[in-house]
């Protein structure tokens, strides 16, 4: 069942998320400078570099999750399409729900199976059951756990196996446009890793995907562009292909090749 309850975003154009001159201040500390980057509809787009080097920071700004930070200031513009995301009439359940959220560990909430993938649209004001059981199988489906869940969905998520693509459906069940994900198999074992790689693919055919990775191989594997960031600042962006095969900056250079970071 579709959920229609919040208004989408006009995503009609090539491009997602535009980002231009982002600049942002922790306190004094200026953590993002000046960050001019397009994001492609439909695509995913991996975000690469040392720690502490801003990818997390830029995640989370195209969200507005840097609001809950105190001392955060932010200058510049996100636009998701055509919308201001950072506009003082901006409607925040609106932004979230429509630029969803995937986190380094998976986090899934003390309920039920059925429960956590129905707290979202419960949220959103979807009551039925009917409706409900929908959208929890299609959610699922597109996680490509429904066959695993289907009959354990009245048993508590904690503890599970796949955990992480169990938050992934949970994020799906309220139907984003875009999908952040800030290292999702970093604590993941190389079948649930390969496993979330191929659940991304199919993803991104719907759904335009931002990766935060540490894992370089990772990037080329499954990411159609790539930018990498030092230092606050995003040295470079391209194709992935081109960007590991012939990166225009020493700096980007160094860093896959091991070199640095």
């Amino acid at each position: 069942m579709k959920n229609h309850v919040i208004e989408k975003f006009d995503l009609s154009g090539d491009t997602a998320v535009s980002v231009k001159e982002l600049n942002l201040y922790y306190g004094n500390f200026h953590a993002l400078k000046s960050i001019y980057l397009d994001f492609p509809k439909n695509r995913l787009t991996a975000l690469i570099g040392p720690s502490g080097c801003g990818k997390s920071t830029l995640l989370k700004s195209l969200n507005r999750m840097n609001d809950l930070v105190e001392g955060c200031k932010i200058t510049g513009e996100v636009k998701v399409g055509d919308t201001d995301i950072y506009a003082k009439n901006t409607d925040l359940a609106r932004l979230r729900k429509n630029v969803g959220m995937v986190f380094q560990r998976p986090n899934p909430l003390a309920m039920s199976v059925y429960d956590n993938i129905a707290y979202g649209p419960r949220t959103f004001g979807i009551k039925a059951r009917s409706v409900l059981d929908g959208i929890v199988e299609e959610s699922l489906k597109g996680a490509a756990m429904w066959d695993e869940m289907k009959d354990r969905l009245n048993k508590s998520a904690l503890g599970r196996s796949g955990g992480q693509r169990l938050c992934i459906a949970r994020s799906l069940a309220v139907e984003p446009q875009i999908l952040l994900m800030d290292e999702p198999t970093s604590a993941l074992d190389p079948i649930s890793t390969g496993k979330i790689e191929e659940l991304c693919v199919e993803l991104k055919k719907r759904i335009t995907i931002i990766m935060v990775t540490h894992n370089m191989q990772q990037a080329f594997r499954i990411a159609d562009n790539t930018a990498y960031f030092l230092l606050g600042e995003m040295i470079e962006v391209n194709e992935t292909k081109k960007l590991f095969e012939h990166p225009a900056d020493k700096r980007t250079d160094d860093y896959i090749n091991g070199r640095f970071g």
